[in-house]
C-alpha cells in the first residue's frame, strides 16, 4: 500500500533508538515506520523553504506494525534451527510519514551514525525494512541503491519498483498494484460493469495503478466515465472537485485508489451531499481501514464497499505479546507511553524530563548525514502534564487498533519481512553450499561482525523457505506470488459495518462467493453501471459519434438481417431462402406465396369459376332436353354443344392456376388455357360462317355456298383452327416449357411461387392466335348483324366478342404488371370474364325464349319472319 504524502512543512525524524525502542544483537536490522503523520498544511508556500515542525497523529496501528517486527526478532531469536548462535537485533526509526525524514534515518542507520545530538557508536545495519509509501520506497531504493543496501518494504506496491534494473536492492512482501489493478478489472469485467469512475491519489501509488487498470481494460469494453485525482496538499479543494464529478456522473461505480485518510475525506463529502447510491471498488490501501469502518457518519455511503485486500494470515502469540506490554517492563520505550496517555489518559512513570515530551526538540543533523534543511522552530506550547499512572492499568482487555489482531494484514508481512531477512542472513553466515555450482562463484559469504550489504543482497536474492505457518516463501525479483482476498463491507443488525471475506485472489485466479455480497443498497442486487445498456437480440450497436465505446444507441436490424447475440455489433443476412422472424433473433424458412384454394383470393375465384361451370352444365343440359325445338337445331346444334363444352372447360381450367406451382401444373394451365380458348372460338368462327352463308344462299345462285359448308365441313373447320393452337403449344412446350420459379429478388418474408412462361414467343404466339380468331370472328359478325333477328346470332356474337377483346386487351398490361400470384389472380379474372360474356351474350337470349317465350320457340314463326320483308 502506497503511503506517499506530500506536505507543506517538513517534519523532523524520530530516532526511536534515543526513545529506548532498540535492541541489540551479533546482526542489527533496521526498520522504518511512519508511527506518526503530519497532516497536510493547506496553507503551504511553495515559494518558501519547507520548515521543521513536531510530528502529530500517533498512529497506533502502525505501533502494531512495529511491535510485529520486535515480536519476530524474538521468535527468531528463541528458534535454535535459524541464526543458531547469532543473535538479531533491531533499530527502528519514525519516518513521521514524510520522506526527507525518512531517508535521513536510513541513511543514519546504513552510516551507524546517529541522527540525535549525542555521540553514537552504532554499527551500520546492512538491511532495512520499510517504508511504507512507495514513493519513499523508491526514493531510499534510489539513495541505497550505489550502496548495494537491500531493503524489504512492506507496504510500498507501485510497479515500478519491480524493475530490477532500477531497483536492484528493493524487495517487498506485499504484491505489486499491477496485480491489484489487474484484479480490480478482472472485477469489473465479473460484475459487468462497463461504465465506472475512478479517483486516484496524485502519486506514483495512484498514477501507476491507474496506468495498469486502463491498460487492462483497453479493448474489453469497459470505459472510464470519469478520472479524478487527490492531492494531500490541496485536499479539500480537491475532495469537493471530486464529490462534484460524482454527483453529476451517471457512473454508479466508483473505482478508488486512495489513502484511508484521503478516502475518509471524500466519504464525508459525499455523505454530506446525500450522495449513498455509488458502489465503491476500494484498493488495499483503505478496503480494511478499521477507522472508516468505525465511523457511524460513514455507514450510509460506504456501505456495500467491495475492496481488494491484503491478505490476512494469523501469527500465533502476536495477541498475547502486544497485550502483555506494559511501561513498566520496558521503561525506555516513550512509544509504549505514549500508548498508555491515549488510551488511559495518564502518563506512566516518573515525570522526569524525558517523559513530559514524548518527542524531543528538533535536532541538528549528524556529521555522519549531510542533509541540509531550514533549523526547526521550538515549539512555544509544550504539553500539559498528565498525572502519572496507578500502574494497574493494562492491555488485556482493551479493544484498539493496536491490539486487532482479527486480520493481521500489514503486519504479517512486516513479519514475513523479518523471517525473509533472517534467512537470507542465515545463508550469508552458514553457506553451507558454497562450494556447490548451483550457488555460482559470485555468491559469497561473511561473519556475522563483517556483513556485507552486498554479499546480503545476494543471499536475498536466492531466498526459498517455508513459512511458520508452512507456505512457501520466495521472491520472483523484487515481489512474491499475487495472494488477496477480496473483502465487504456489510451492515450488521446494530447499524455498524462489519468486514466480511468473500473471496480470494491468487494470481489470475478470482474465487467469490457472489452470493454473499451485501451492495450499497443493502441489498443482494448487484448494481448496474453501464453507459448505455446492452443491445438486446434482434439489434446492433451504433456508436455514438464523440462519445466512449461503451455509449452507443442500439439499432433494430433491418428485415432479413438477424442477431442472436446480446451486445451484436452488426446484424448478419439470412440465407436467400430464409428471413428474419418478428423479433429479428433468428432467420427462419421463408412462407411460400402462391394463389392458393386456402386464401381469400383464391376460394372467391374457385367459387365463381364452379358457379360458371355450374351454369354451362344447367345451359347445355337445357339444350339437350329441347335438342328437337326449331331454336336449338337452327344454325348447327352441334356447334352448340361444342361451344357450351368448351366454355365449361374454359371455366374449369381457370381451376389449373390455383395451387402450389409444379411442372405439370405449369404446362398444362397454359397449354390447356390457349387450346380450350381456341376450340371455343372456332366454333363461334364457324357459326358466324354459317350465319353468314345461310344469308347469302337466299340469293339466286348462292344456295350451292350451303351445300359445300355443310355439318361435316362445319366440324373440319373448328378441328383445323384448334389443330393449328395445338402445334404452336405442342412445339413451345417441347422446347422451352412453362416451369416453376421461386422469386427471390422482392426483399420479404415470404418467397413468391409462380410459373415462369418459360419462351416469350411462344407464350405471345399463344395470345396472338386467340387474338386472331377473335377479331376474324368479330368482323364476321359485324358484317352479319343487320340479318333477321330470331334466325341468326351474329347480333349476339358481336357482343360476346366486343367483351371478349375488352377483357383481353386489358389482361395484358395488367398481367405484366402484377407480380407473383396477382398474375395468376388477373389471368384466371379474364377466362372467367370472357367465359361469362360467351356464355350470356350466347345463350341467355336462347334460354329466354325457351323456358319463357316457348311460342316463339316454333317453325311456323320462325319462317314467318324469315320471309319478313328487309329494309335495304
Amino acid at each position: 500500500m502506497a503511503r506517499a504524502t506530500v506536505c507543506s512543512r517538513w517534519d523532523r525524524s524520530v530516532g526511536l533508538d534515543d526513545l529506548g525502542l532498540s535492541q541489540e544483537g551479533d546482526v542489527v536490522i533496521g526498520g522504518v515506520f511512519p508511527i506518526h503523520i503530519l497532516p497536510p498544511d493547506p496553507d503551504r508556500s511553495f515559494t518558501q523553504p519547507p520548515e521543521l515542525q513536531s510530528c502529530v497523529n500517533f498512529l497506533e496501528e502502525s505501533l502494531r506494525w512495529v511491535h510485529a517486527l520486535v515480536f519476530a526478532v524474538d521468535e527468531i531469536n528463541r528458534n535454535p534451527f535459524l541464526l543458531p548462535g547469532v543473535r538479531l537485533g533491531y533499530r527502528i526509526l519514525d519516518s513521521c510519514g514524510q520522506h526527507p525524514w525518512s531517508l535521513r534515518g536510513a541513511l543514519a542507520m546504513v552510516s551507524g551514525g546517529n541522527i540525535s545530538s549525542r555521540p553514537s557508536s552504532d554499527s551500520p545495519v546492512p538491511l532495512i525494512i520499510g517504508d511504507s509509501s512507495s514513493t519513499q520506497a523508491i526514493i531510499l531504493a534510489r539513495t541505497l541503491g550505489p550502496l548495494s543496501v537491500p531493503m524489504i518494504s512492506y507496504q510500498a506496491t507501485c510497479g515500478c519498483l519491480s524493475d530490477r534494473q532500477e531497483f536492484p536492492n528493493f524487495f517487498r512482501t506485499i504484491p505489486s498494484d499491477v496485480y491489484q489493478a489487474l484484479t480490480m478489472a478482472r472485477l469489473t469485467w465479473l460484475f459487468g460493469w462497463t461504465w465506472v469512475g475512478a479517483i486516484a491519489a496524485d502519486n506514483d501509488y495512484g498514477r501507476q495503478a491507474m496506468q495498469v487498470f486502463e491498460e487492462a481494460v483497453r479493448g474489453t469494453g469497459v470505459c472510464l466515465a470519469f478520472f479524478e485525482t487527490l492531492n494531500r496538499v490541496n485536499l479539500v479543494r480537491d475532495v469537493e472537485r471530486a464529490a462534484d464529478t460524482v454527483q453529476a456522473s451517471t457512473a454508479r461505480v466508483i473505482l478508488v485508489f486512495l489513502l484511508y485518510t484521503d478516502m475518509g475525506a471524500l466519504l464525508l463529502e459525499l455523505e454530506r451531499r446525500n450522495v449513498t447510491d455509488r458502489q465503491f471498488l476500494a484498493s488495499e490501501a483503505w478496503s480494511t481501514s478499521g477507522q472508516l469502518l468505525r465511523n457511524p457518519a460513514l455507514f450510509n455511503v460506504s456501505r456495500g464497499v467491495v475492496g481488494v485486500a491484503i491478505r490476512s494470515a494469523p501469527m500465533p502469540g502476536f495477541e498475547a505479546h502486544l497485550r502483555s506490554l506494559h511501561p513498566s517492563r520496558r521503561p525506555g520505550d516513550v512509544l509504549l507511553k505514549e500508548l498508555w496517555e491515549t488510551k488511559f489518559g495518564c502518563s506512566p512513570g516518573a515525570a522526569d524530563a524525558h517523559s513530559t515530551s514524548l518527542l524531543p526538540s528538533p535536532l541538528p543533523p549528524t556529521p555522519s548525514v549531510s542533509i541540509s534543511h531550514t533549523p526547526p522552530p521550538t515549539s512555544s506550547s509544550p504539553r500539559p502534564r498528565l498525572a502519572s499512572c496507578s500502574g494497574a492499568e493494562t492491555l488485556e482487555d482493551v479493544q484498539s487498533p493496536f491490539t486487532d489482531t482479527s486480520q493481521l494484514r500489514v503486519s504479517y508481512n512486516v513479519y514475513l519481512a523479518v523471517y525473509a531477512a533472517a534467512h537470507a542472513l542465515h545463508s550469508l553466515l552458514s553457506c553451507p553450499q558454497r562450494d556447490s555450482p548451483t550457488w555460482g562463484s559470485s555468491v559469497t559469504c561473511s561473519p556475522p561482525h563483517n556483513i556485507s550489504p552486498a554479499e546480503l543482497l545476494q543471499h536475498l536474492n536466492l531466498v526459498n523457505f517455508t513459512t511458520p505457518l508452512g507456505e512457501p516463501f520466495y521472491f520472483r525479483g523484487a515481489d512474491i506470488p499475487a495472494v488477496y482476498e477480496l473483502v465487504n463491507w456489510q451492515a450488521t443488525p446494530k447499524g455498524l459495518l462489519k468486514l466480511v471475506t468473500i473471496g480470494r485472489v491468487e494470481g489470475s485466479n478470482i474465487l467469490i462467493n457472489q452470493s454473499a455480497i451485501q451492495w450499497n443498497a443493502g441489498s443482494n442486487m448487484m448494481p448496474v453501471s453501464v453507459c448505455s445498456g446492452s443491445c438486446p437480440p434482434g439489434t446492433r450497436v451504433a456508436r455514438r459519434k464523440g462519445e466512449p465505446v461503451c455509449c452507443f444507441d442500439c439499432i433494430p436490424c433491418a428485415e432479413g438481417e438477424v442477431s442472436n447475440t446480446t451486445g451484436s455489433l452488426q446484424c448478419d443476412s439470412c440465407p436467400l431462402e430464409f428471413w428474419s422472424n418478428g423479433n429479428r433473433t433468428a432467420c427462419i424458412p421463408r412462407q411460400f406465396e402462391f394463389l392458393s384454394f386456402n386464401d381469400t383470393m383464391g376460394v372467391t375465384l374457385t367459387t365463381i369459376a364452379v358457379c360458371g361451370t355450374v351454369a354451362t352444365a344447367a345451359v347445355f343440359m337445357l339444350f339437350v332436353y329441347h335438342r328437337h325445338t326449331p331454336l336449338v337445331r337452327a344454325n348447327n346444334s352441334e356447334l352448340s354443344f361444342l361451344l357450351l363444352l368448351s366454355l365449361k372447360l374454359c371455366f374449369l381450367c381457370s381451376l389449373v392456376f390455383i395451387g402450389r406451382p409444379s411442372a405439370w401444373a405449369c404446362q398444362i394451365r397454359q397449354a390447356a388455357f390457349g387450346v380450350i380458348f381456341v376450340l371455343c372460338l372456332s366454333c363461334l368462327l364457324v357459326k358466324t360462317i354459317v350465319v353468314l352463308a345461310a344469308f347469302r344462299s337466299a340469293r339466286p345462285g348462292a344456295g350451292q355456298l350451303m351445300r359445300r359448308f355443310g355439318p361435316s365441313q362445319q366440324r373440319g373447320s373448328v378441328f383445323l383452327f384448334t389443330s393449328v393452337q395445338v402445334i404452336i403449344c405442342a412445339v413451345w412446350l417441347s422446347i422451352s416449357p412453362p416451369l416453376p420459379y421461386r422469386d427471390l429478388g422482392l426483399k420479404g418474408s415470404k418467397v413468391i411461387l409462380e410459373c415462369e412462361v418459360g419462351s416469350v414467343v411462344g407464350f405471345s404466339l399463344v395470345l396472338g392466335y386467340i387474338g386472331l380468331l377473335a377479331s376474324l370472328c368479330l368482323l364476321l359478325a359485324f358484317l352479319a348483324r343487320k340479318l333477321p333477328d330470331n334466325f341468326n346470332e351474329a347480333k349476339l356474337i358481336t357482343f360476346s366478342m366486343l367483351i371478349f377483346c375488352a377483357v383481353w386487351v386489358a389482361f395484358v398490361p395488367a398481367y405484366v404488371s402484377s407480380p407473383g400470384k396477382y398474375a395468376d389472380a388477373v389471368e384466371i379474372f379474364a377466362i372467367l370474364a370472357s367465359s361469362f360474356g360467351l356464355l350470356f351474350c350466347i345463350f341467355a337470349p336462347k334460354c329466354f325464349i325457351i323456358l319463357l317465350r316457348p311460342e316463339r320457340n316454333t317453325k311456323k314463326h320462325m319462317m314467318d319472319k324469315e320471309k319478313a320483308p328487309r329494309n335495304t
